[in-house]
């Protein structure tokens, strides 16, 4: 397969991309839908299945790679974050992404200080669950996605299409509210979680686990996959089992374990719309979990379907 083209400024990925665009207008007529991978690099199998999903769909694909300092709330975190920028090109090649911007700090923050004196705020979704455990990394988010989709927008006649991993949930919500809220001509898109082969969620960080830790992190899926049968199976949903047991889970320090609505990630309380008095669980819902193990914190999620009831003893 063809190695993408690689650019690293603003003004050399919109020239390639516009050029991109009016090829495929002359070829093939019509409106051609662009689709885009915004990463922070340290590419693995689940980014794979994402570049694959936006090749399926779209007939150019493009992608990203940008550590974005804004949203670390801390510094250890950002200098030690995995950086294999010729791997992920590599990756994104071997997958078929056509265009990747590669831009340094300068290219997306220009000015005095390195960083934008204007950015966009996440609001009251932002200050939930990971925003409260980390102030200010959901606005760092949203600023450089929304960055990035006026850098990587294509010109028309063109349809953006921007996929990400369920895994980051809130992240999905609090992008899907922004692109809504500031009519930004973008189509969100998302991929399941792609999980290994015990459950755990793909991520760049769990590179930094030695197999102890990965041993422990494995406490994570498992308490997710509980409630997820819990709510299918009709029965009241063991929350409060799930975060004892995991407040006693050696190596694992849990942050949050709730069950929040979908859309404004608001925790579920019993005899709501969504959670009778008894804990079953009455319509779609998310399960969100995040945790320190070894070097790094985690983050996952599951969907919960409710299913049929089971009569009580």
């Amino acid at each position: 397969m063809t190695p993408p083209q690689v650019l690293t400024t603003v003004a050399s990925f919109r020239a390639a991309l516009a050029e991109a665009v009016a090829a495929h207008v002359r070829e093939h007529s019509g409106a051609p839908t662009v689709g885009l991978i915004p990463t922070m690099g340290a590419l693995h199998s689940g980014h794979a299945v994402l570049i694959d999903a936006a090749r399926e769909a779209s007939d150019i694909v493009i992608a990203s790679i940008f550590v974005n300092p804004l949203q670390f709330d801390d510094e250890s975190d950002y200098l030690h974050y995995p950086r294999t920028p010729e791997l992920d090109v590599a990756l994104l090649g071997a997958h078929g992404a056509d265009l990747v911007f590669v831009p340094d700090i300068a290219a997306m923050y220009p000015g005095e200080s390195g960083a934008p004196l204007v950015r966009v705020s996440a609001g009251e979704l932002g200050r939930r669950w990971e925003g409260a455990a980390r102030p200010g990394h959901f606005d760092g988010v949203v600023t450089v996605v929304a960055k990035l989709f006026n850098i990587m927008g294509p010109p028309a006649p063109a349809r953006l299409q921007a996929w990400f991993g369920a895994k980051d949930a809130e992240q999905v919500a609090i992008i899907t509210r922004m692109t809504e809220d500031l009519n930004l001509p973008v189509d969100i898109r998302t991929v399941a979680t792609v999980r290994d082969e015990l459950g755990l969620a793909r991520s760049s960080r769990n590179q930094r686990l030695d197999a102890t830790e990965y041993a422990a992190a494995l406490a994570l899926p498992a308490a997710l996959f509980a409630l997820r049968e819990d709510a299918a199976s009709g029965r009241a949903l063991g929350l409060a089992d799930q975060v004892a047991e995991l407040s006693s889970a050696e190596g694992v320090e849990l942050d949050y374990l709730v069950v929040v609505d979908p859309g404004s990630l608001q925790e579920l309380q019993p005899g709501g719309a969504l959670l009778d008095r008894l804990g079953i669980l009455r319509g779609p819902a998310l399960a969100l979990i995040a945790a320190r193990v070894g070097p790094v914190r985690l983050i996952d999620n599951v969907m919960l379907t409710p299913g049929r009831s089971q009569p009580r003893e």
